[in-house]
């Protein structure tokens, strides 16, 4: 139970609507305990009329009087029944949304190497699946407990002043249903897991099949496919059949143990009614309703401790995402605009999660307002430095100054408000295209987005689409080619205006001339902000007021344009082959 200390501070936020949950459930089951009562009662009512003890009219009487407060009390009970599920289980439904927001929350904050250790669907059954459990701890097992509780002590103080005797053997059976419960839950527990790794891995494979389409159909493998999604299919539903087999014993053997326990109150009871311990044949009537009433609460024993059991594994599996501590902590609390200047010195960093060394004593500055080009082999280190101003990754060795301020003194808040970043693999939701773009800057208008749209050269495409900028995009915005989802994401970064610019070879999917066009417009946008553009293009570098050259993780070239193709190395190298190509 350890694990469940968790939602403590959700049951003390909501301890108004628990206690007065609990109440609402002592008050239905003391009236629906009525029933027994009045229903004996009136079965004595009809036997002293039988025994001619009483007279008609007397008879009339009584049983009018029973039946109104039968009717009475089951309404009552009903009623409160209903608030009893009205407030503690709605309680539930509030912890839940709680929980999710707080998981929620704690990802957000998470940094990239988490991400790259943990599934996302694992990251989304601990959310979901994992979430669920824990509200049916909060809601149900926790209202059934009280109502058990309840029930037994009321009902057991009343069978007691009945007949003592009577009440033992009533209740004999009643320990059995409920360990034989026990039992059978925690099979049922045990393989409905085992269904829910088959589904998540009937799921996961469905969702990379058709993520993947187009290569399956470009490689023609659609056969294989679907034999594999057929046999993952048809473990799945044996899967499915063992759980329904295990399920299907649940209420027949309460039924079972219910018939049992009704067998032993009227053989006893008859007996002892016979012998004259018992006064009044309504007292077994009453017996029997009592039976019925406890075998279902007692039958929850078992189902309420599996459901315990569950919660618990759920909680501690989200309790050890929300104990991960996030390796980028914001130490600033005040909010600092951030101008731009920033300077790497003698900067070395390794990815914690492979231990590839990405940089190896890399120092450069850019002043703000300028702009800086960062070009090099594939693998060489250029995206990790962009990763590192916007501070997705800590350095271990060297110290990365923006504003004269080192980064980790920075709120992290401001620096990333400061930043519009266009990443190689330009990700778009599946939204519409204006909100795709207004997501760099929620309260942008529409004319601030077609301008954006325009200076990115995106404009023209998107108006081709029957519902322009209201066309929704489908999955990581496929609807769109792969130059159209660059120039989108280059809207999105542009829109916000922010100091800093990092450009991540965001143009390799477009054709020379419209990269030509993007990047005039980009160069009149970015006149006084600090831009930095990863490449692979000599063109999209040579008018940047400084320009690096990075060969695994160290810098082999610095300088400008005109300095670099007047001296041997890979730049003049590399800007040579694509002028030769650019004149084939």
């Amino acid at each position: 139970m350890k694990a469940l200390k968790h939602l403590n501070k959700y049951f003390y936020k909501y301890r108004s609507r628990l206690i007065v949950g609990i109440i609402i459930t002592i008050i239905a089951k003391i009236f629906a305990l009525f029933t027994p009562r009045l229903v004996g009662a009136s079965i004595n009512i009809v036997s002293d009329r039988l025994d001619g003890k009483i007279t008609e009219a007397v008879f009339k009487n009584d049983l009018t009087i029973n039946i109104l407060y039968l009717i009475g009390a089951a309404v009552v009970a009903g009623v409160f029944t209903f608030l009893m599920r009205q407030t503690i289980i709605n309680v539930s439904r509030f912890v839940e949304f709680d929980l999710k927001n707080e998981i929620y929350q704690h990802y957000q904050i998470l940094s990239l190497n988490f991400y790259k250790s943990n599934r996302t669907g694992d990251l989304m059954n601990r959310i979901s699946e994992d979430v669920g459990k824990v509200r049916m701890y909060v809601g149900p097992a926790l209202m059934y407990t009280i109502n058990t509780i309840t029930l037994f002590a009321v009902a057991i103080i009343y069978m007691i002043d009945r007949s003592p005797s009577l009440t033992l053997y009533t209740l004999l059976p009643l320990p059995f249903l409920s360990v034989a419960i026990y039992k059978l839950s925690r099979l049922i527990n045990k393989r409905s897991t085992i269904v829910q790794q088959s589904l998540s891995t009937l799921s996961t494979f469905s969702q990379e099949t058709f993520s993947g389409i187009s290569v399956i159909k470009s490689y023609g493998i659609e056969p294989s496919t679907t034999i594999e999604f057929e046999q993952l299919s048809a473990e799945n539903r044996q899967k499915q059949i063992n759980l329904t087999k295990v399920q299907a014993l649940f209420f027949p053997l309460m039924i079972l143990l219910i018939g049992v326990s009704n067998l032993i109150v009227i053989y006893v009871g008859g007996m002892q009614y016979m012998s004259g311990k018992i006064d009044n044949i309504g007292t077994i009537a009453e017996f029997i309703i009592y039976v019925n009433m406890l075998t279902w609460p007692v039958a929850t024993v078992g189902w309420v401790t599996s459901l315990v059991q569950q919660a618990e594994a759920s909680q501690h599996r989200i309790n050890e995402f929300l104990n991960t501590e996030p390796d980028i902590k914001n130490t600033a609390n005040q909010l600092t605009p951030v101008e731009g200047y920033v300077e790497f010195k003698n900067v070395s960093f390794v990815y914690p999660d492979t231990n590839i060394r990405a940089l190896n004593d890399v120092s450069f500055s850019i002043q703000s307002g300028q702009t800086l080009a960062i070009l090099g082999k594939t693998g060489s280190g250029k995206s990790t430095i962009l990763d590192l101003i916007g501070r997705l990754y800590d350095v271990k060795k060297g110290s990365i100054l923006i504003d004269g301020t080192t980064i980790s003194d920075l709120n992290l808040f401001s620096l990333r408000e400061s930043i519009g970043y266009v990443p190689q693999d330009a990700f778009l939701f599946s939204d519409s295209i204006k909100n795709n773009i207004k997501f760099g800057k929620e309260d942008a208008t529409d004319e601030d987005v077609i301008e954006a749209a325009k200076n990115a050269k995106v404009h023209k495409n998107i108006m081709d689409f029957s519902k322009g900028y209201d066309t929704v995009l489908g999955e990581r915005g496929i609807t769109l080619s792969g130059g159209q989802k660059q120039r989108v994401s280059i809207a999105r970064a542009i829109i916000k205006k922010p100091n800093i610019l990092l450009f991540d070879d965001c143009l390799s999917a477009v054709d020379t001339e419209t990269e030509e066009k993007i990047l005039k417009n980009l160069e009149k946008l970015t006149k006084n902000k600090t831009t930095i553009i990863v490449s692979h293009r000599v063109s999209s570098a040579k008018n940047a007021d400084q320009i690096i050259v990075l060969d695994d993780g160290k810098i082999i070239e610095s300088g400008n344009h005109d300095s670099l193709i007047n001296r041997d190395g890979y730049y003049k190298e590399l800007y040579t082959k694509q002028l030769s190509e650019k004149e084939m």
